[in-house]
């Protein structure tokens, strides 16, 4: 009777860890592709630290385009019907203007910013795991209509495409762009969503992808990253603490100088121990608590977008 309750007891162990695995699927917002955006019209200007980028203006296109709403909503409902959690890109873009003040720089007591582009605010503020691009056109043949669309499942750590559908619909009489989008995509979505769920469940395995900058503030306190600290340099420390606390000890130093480290495809954990999403920001404010708990070392945390951090050393 006991090895039954032992044998029954592992199984229940064994099934809750598999099903806790699996359970938690990946969320998704879907935006107007890049390639769409230009061909109507709907971009705008970013001074990118002096160097002027166009980068897609989706309040603009939500406002003035309604098949764009309506072939959004399609996508979700579809995604919504696979089990896929979605952030809503509307709703989202309303929240990052109650907070533009907030958001568009973030500024040390010194007074050095880093700037960050719509797009980053945007990702900072759904925390949607995937970005779905969608892009369509509808052509004509006398009085039926044909739509071609392409959709791009984006990391939103790192900006890779993990998944990717293309084709067009049938000829058909309607109109109406949520039809003629739900009749091309419907025989590829399954195959979709599964690339996407395959992409996920590997970060559970393998952690997220991000980038970290480690810099130090010009503000005369005499500290860089060659100042020692119980017999090694603050450069060693740093790169101990990602060895210890990164998946696998997966990472790579790129760059090391007095005043500036990167640290590219670090591979931070998916969920910290409360089971809260993983962002750059929160994985540099570990190493940032970790250097004040330990050497009484100020520094400041910033990020561009969700994989992308900068920890800056010196001050606050």
């Amino acid at each position: 009777m006991k090895r039954i309750l032992i044998f029954v007891t592992s199984l229940l162990v064994a099934v809750s860890a598999m099903a806790e695995s699996h359970a938690a699927k990946p969320t998704l917002m879907v935006v107007p592709s890049d390639a769409w955006c230009n061909e109507n019209g709907y971009m705008q200007e970013f001074d990118n630290q002096g160097t002027v980028e166009l980068i897609p203006d989706y309040k603009k296109a939500l406002q003035s385009d309604q098949n764009l709403m309506l072939a959004i909503s399609k996508i979700n409902e579809m995604m919504a019907d696979r089990g896929f959690p979605l952030k809503d890109l509307e709703s989202n873009l309303k929240s990052i203007s109650n907070r533009t003040a907030e958001m568009n720089m973030t500024t040390s007591k010194s007074g050095s910013t880093i700037a960050q582009s719509p797009m980053d605010m945007l990702k900072n503020t759904a925390k949607a795991d995937i970005i779905i691009q969608l892009g369509w056109s509808v052509t004509s043949n006398g009085p039926k209509q044909t739509l071609t669309y392409i959709l791009r499942g984006l990391d939103s750590y790192t900006d890779k495409q993990i998944a990717g559908a293309s084709g067009s619909g049938a000829p058909s009489m309607s109109a109406d762009v949520p039809v003629l989008l739900e009749e091309a995509v419907m025989d590829k979505m399954d195959e979709f969503a599964g690339r996407l769920d395959d992409y996920f469940n590997d970060l559970f395995s393998n952690g997220r992808e991000g980038v970290f900058e480690i810099r130090v503030f010009d503000n005369g306190s005499g500290i860089d990253l060659e100042s020692e600290y119980n017999g090694m340099e603050l450069s060693e420390i740093i790169d101990d603490w990602m060895n210890q606390n990164t998946v696998e000890h997966r990472y790579s130093q790129s760059e090391a100088s007095e005043n500036y480290m990167l640290f590219e495809q670090v591979r931070m954990p998916l969920n910290d121990v409360n089971g809260k999403a993983v962002t750059a920001k929160s994985f540099a404010d570990q190493l940032r608590k970790y250097l004040k708990n330990t050497f009484q070392i100020e520094s400041k945390t910033a990020n561009r977008g969700l994989g992308r951090a900068y920890l800056i050393i010196g001050e606050k």
